[in-house]
Order: C-alpha cells, then structure tokens, then sequence
C-alpha cells in the first residue's frame, strides 16, 4: 500500500471514527447517564426521537450532492460546516443541567443527529468519488472498522470519562475529539467530480426528484434492494434481544457495558479489516453468500447462553463471535453500496441505500421484541436463522455482480 492509499483511507477512518462518536454517545451512553440522574424511563423513551435524522437522511441528500463550493471542494465544505457545527453543538450542551433542562438537552442531541447524519452524506459521497472499485473493499473495511472505533469511544469511553471528569468535562473532552478530525480534512484537495448529463441544467425542485427517480430506475436495483432488506434482518432481530437476555441471565450494567461498548465493538473493528481484504478476493456475491452463511452459525450461538452457558467468557465469545462477523458481513453490504452509487450524485445514491437498510434494522428491533416474548428466546433466535438462510438463497439467485472495471473511474486525489 502507498503513501497516497493510506492518506486516502486516514482520511476516510478520521471522519467515521469521529461522526459515529457523538451517534453512539447519544444512543448508548446517555439513556445511561440520564438514568443515574434519576430521570424517569418514559422521559428517557424520547431518545428514540434521535433516530428520525438516520432514517429520512435522503430526503435532504439531493440537495448536498446538487450544492457546494467547489473551489474548496464540494462535499469537503460541506463535511467542514457539519464538523465545526457538531463541535460547536456538543460544546454548548456541555454548559447545561441534564436534569433540569431535559427539553434543552433533547433539542440539542436531535441536532446533533442530524448534523451527524447530514456529515454521513458528505462523507460517504467522498469515499465514493475518493476509491477506485479495487479500494472498495479494504475502504469499507476502514469505513466499519471507523464505526467501531467510534463506537469504543462513545460508548464505554464516554461511559466511563462519565465517571472520572462528570457531563461537562466529558462533553468538552467529546468536542474535542469530533473537532479533531478536521487536521486530515485540511490537507485533503477535492477534485469535483462532473454531473451527470442534464443534472445542471434542471431547476432545484426537478433536480432534486430526478436525482432521486434516477437511482430507483438502474437496471436490477430492484433486486438489490431487496438483498438490503433481508441480508441483515435475521442477524438484527438476533443481536437486539441479546442485550435483554444479557440482563435475564444475571450480568450487571458495568460487565454489560464492557462486554458490549469494548469487546465486542473492538472485535468488530478487527473483522472489518479482515473482511475489506477479502472481499477484493473472493468478490462481492461470493463475500455475500460466505458471510451470510457464517452469520447463521453466528446466530446459533446466542442459543448458548439460553442453554446455561453463562460465563462471562463463554458470553464474550458469542458476542466477539457475532460482531466480527455482522462486522464482515456488513462491509459486504457497504463495498456494494458504493459500486451502485454514481459519481456526482453519490451522496444521494448510497444515503437511499443506507436508509433502507437502516429502517430494516429498525423494523427489526421491533419485530424481535414482538416476538420474543411470543415464542420465547430459543423460537426467536431459531425464527432470526431461518430468515438468514432465506436471504442467502435471496443473494444467490437474484443479486448479480457487476465487473469493477465498468465502474465509474475514480479522479480523487488527496495531498
């Protein structure tokens, strides 16, 4: 690997360590934090809230791929303006009482999603233009791996910075970080990719609608789509009820949040490199159909606690198991998501995929609750397989790869 690669991916792992920081600190680490200040559970349900920007994210995403300065870069201005606000926005909610000014602090973590998400438009859009299709593999594996670490931080880092220097030092310390991230950005020169044909020449509202319409009528994105919603949805309702099984079989909060926010997510840090190397390898179906198929057995596991095994080794190997693999599975799903987005109006492209993808998890969760309390743990777990299986079967006979050498070129550089 190059000097130029590796700029090329410090980059990429600077920004998705530094957005999924704040994301994983406002879903993991504060309905805990709240909690110990004695705010009542249903106050704490409104955090749910905070999901809404991750999910309608592509409904404002033509509008970061149509607009921009391009002197200094196009999506580079835009991930400035998200990161400085996000710092700024974190360093104001340090100087607040939590348990005073819970209206304050609720208005404050939305905007910070939703400046998260917008950032994740940008940055995903510069990836794409910023990887060749023989990057993409290891690119997305730096991308999740990004997201793991950022989760490692967020969530029992700040968990535990919680404890040691309390809300306001750990807020300023969070700001910090997230404002770091700008050091790589400043030494990366964008090179503005064209747009489509006709892109330009349509005025705000069509434009915003055709960019839209344009990805939903590629020949077999239909068929892709509907890999995005099954591929992960028997791993999601699985791993969502692992955390209340963590509970039933006895674990206290702090082995919960070591077991969960460290190891499991430092884990998924580590499958996420070994998947980017080999996807270039095995290529994008075999990768899908490998990995699906290890992520039943991965599965399987979790029916190992339900059966006694409640150790805490034996419990921090079924989650390092399930992490490093939903890890590899879903830099899989991420590498693909890029070849199906088009330069100049990527930022839209791979947001709908993503978006979708995200409510199918959500859906998901729901779903897993329904129905673990219906058939009990073992039916839903063995229900979370069955579902896996049927998506691999979804992955053999629909999904078709395309040759990486008739995608779109790459013309970013990086300094």
């Amino acid at each position: 690997m190059n000097r130029k690669q590796l700029k090329k991916l410090g980059l990429l792992g600077s920004l998705y360590v530094s957005q999924y920081i704040p994301i994983t600190f406002l879903y993991e680490t504060l309905p805990i934090f709240l909690r110990q200040q004695g705010l009542s559970l249903r106050t704490i349900g409104l955090l749910n809230l905070l999901a809404l920007p991750l999910i309608f994210k592509f409904l404002w995403s033509p509008f970061i791929d149509q607009y921009g300065f391009t002197r200094w870069g196009h999506y580079r201005v835009w991930i400035f303006g998200f990161q400085i606000l996000l710092g700024g926005t974190t360093i104001a909610l340090a100087f607040i009482d939590v348990s005073s000014q819970f209206q304050l602090l609720l208005a404050g973590a939305l905007l910070i999603s939703l400046l998260s998400a917008s950032q994740d438009i940008a940055t995903d859009a510069l990836a794409v233009g910023l990887l060749p299709p023989q990057e993409r593999g290891f690119g997305n594996g730096v991308q999740r791996g990004g997201n793991a670490l950022g989760a490692v931080i967020g969530g029992g880092g700040m968990l535990l910075l919680l404890n040691f220097w309390g809300w306001q030092g750990t807020l300023l310390g969070l700001a910090g970080l997230i404002l770091l991230a700008l050091i790589p950005l400043m030494r990366h020169r964008e090179i503005v990719q064209q747009k489509p044909s006709g892109y330009g020449d349509l005025n705000a509202i069509k434009g915003y609608f055709k960019t839209l319409t344009n990805f939903c009528r590629r020949p077999q994105i239909g068929g892709w789509l509907l890999v995005l919603v099954t591929y992960a949805l028997g791993p999601y309702m699985a791993s969502t009820m692992f955390r209340p099984l963590l509970v039933d079989v006895g674990l206290s909060l702090a082995d919960i949040g070591l077991l969960l926010g460290v190891i499991s997510y430092s884990a998924g840090f580590a499958g996420a490199l070994v998947a980017g190397v080999l996807i270039t390898q095995l290529g994008r179906k075999r990768s899908l159909l490998i990995f699906g198929s290890l992520q039943v057995g991965a599965i399987a596991t979790y029916l190992l606690p339900v059966a006694g095994f409640v150790s805490f080794p034996m419990l921090s190997l079924v989650a390092i198991t399930n992490q490093v693999i939903n890890s590899m599975a879903t830099t899989t799903l991420f590498t693909i998501m890029m070849d199906k987005s088009q330069v100049g109006t990527a930022g839209t492209d791979y947001t709908v995929q993503s978006s979708i993808a995200y409510l199918s998890g959500v859906a998901a969760a729901v779903i897993s609750g329904i129905v673990a309390q219906a058939i009990g743990y073992p039916g839903l777990f063995g229900l979370s397989m069955a579902i896996a299986l049927a998506s691999i079967l979804i992955v053999f006979v629909i999904f078709q790869e395309a040759n990486t050498s008739q995608l779109q070129p790459n013309q970013e550089t990086s300094t």
